[in-house]
């Protein structure tokens, strides 16, 4: 007897409509509870000195949780980049630190991030750090961002920088960051992780659990290695040590540097901290915004004329906006150890500096 005729299929198992509706139930499932179920198992208790870890910089899903600890803890959080993070200083020499000196409490938190220019983090707040809402906070401008074209990102070639992942990826385009470098797909699935926490979970557990490579590298790397075993270590304990020796400037044989800088009017970098300090408002927060500290020591005369009409620009800006700041002196040239960082002694100093200025401690 003939009867229907039945195609065949390459596929050996072929799901039904109502296997079909199973698996978009636990994808959406997955999509949805995985990162809330992984908090849970995931043990992560930051101390008071707690700042991200130098390896994990690029571990946005850790930075929007202890962001959003931090501003649960803390009385006010310190959002910046390496200055505030403390590259040449340990944990307990940063500028939070002695703060909570300064207050005889543990009220700051170091939510410093290595690298994170300005068009960085006002992508970092706009999209990891949500959590930071009515809170105090200090935020740092550094004006070394504006020292040159190449730093502003705005030179028309392709410049290697920090933090891609951070900044817009498409509009307002970045004449530095090319489609050379990230093809389109790759710029659709940055703006998906911003967006959607799943991905940013994944993310960190290739970041933390499979030496920051997908998991079909690590287990072509690993092959003998089971790698559900490698999620069982937990996260790294907080970042500890120095990388780089605390000296100063000088004793580096670093010489007078003669910088040009940028008019902050065409400046990308400026413009996109007015886009941090905006964000953080609009969430409700009382902002104080420390401009540097920098090192104007190492400046020839004619670079160091340039940089305070730079230093101008900003405080006329914070000024017209309303928004309480500390442009402090420059410390001693002895306790900076480049154009910006300044050594342990030179953060307590800065610290005493911030803590009297703060308009909610009066």
């Amino acid at each position: 007897m003939n009867g229907p005729e039945i195609p065949d299929f390459s596929n050996a198992v072929r799901l039904t409509g109502w296997q079909w509706i199973g698996v978009g139930v636990f994808t959406v499932s997955l999509i949805f509870g995985a990162t809330p179920v992984w908090e849970r198992v995931e043990r992560f208790y930051p101390d008071p000195d707690y700042r991200m870890p130098y390896d994990l910089s690029n571990d946005y899903w850790l930075y929007e949780r202890c962001s959003r600890l931090a501003a649960i803890h803390s009385d006010t959080v310190l959002v910046g980049d390496s200055v505030v993070w403390g590259q040449y200083v340990t944990r307990e020499q940063t500028l939070s630190h002695y703060l909570n000196e300064q207050a005889h409490e543990e009220q700051f938190a170091n939510l410093g991030l290595d690298g994170a220019h300005p068009l960085a983090l006002a992508g970092l707040l706009e999209h990891y750090a949500g959590g930071v809402t009515g809170r105090n906070v200090i935020l740092q401008c550094n004006p070394l961002w504006m020292s040159s074209p190449k730093t502003d990102l705005q030179v028309d070639e392709d410049v290697p920088f920090n933090h891609t992942r951070l900044v817009p990826q498409f509009y307002p385009p970045i004449p530095a960051y090319k489609l050379t470098r990230e093809k389109v797909s790759s710029r659709i699935g940055i703006v998906v992780e911003q967006h959607n926490s799943f991905s940013g979970w994944t993310t960190h557990l290739q970041q933390v659990y499979y030496d920051r490579t997908d998991i079909p590298t690590w287990t072509l790397d690993h092959p003998y290695d089971n790698p559900f075993a490698a999620v069982t270590r937990g996260l790294p304990p907080t970042e500890d040590k120095l990388h780089h020796e605390p000296i100063s400037w000088t004793k580096r044989g670093i010489e007078k540097q003669d910088i040009e800088w940028v008019d902050p009017e065409t400046s990308l970098q400026w413009h996109a901290f007015q886009q941090a300090v905006e964000i953080l408002e609009r969430r409700g927060n009382r902002v104080f915004v420390l401009v540097g500290p920098f090192n104007e020591h190492m400046l020839t005369d004619e670079s160091l004329q340039r940089h305070q009409k730079v230093k101008l620009a900003i405080e006329t800006w914070l000024q017209e906006k309303n928004v309480p700041y500390l442009a402090p002196a420059p410390l001693p040239s002895e306790l900076y150890a480049d154009a910006s960082h300044p050594l342990s002694e030179g953060y307590e100093i800065l610290a005493r500096q911030v803590f009297e200025g703060l308009p909610w401690k009066k």
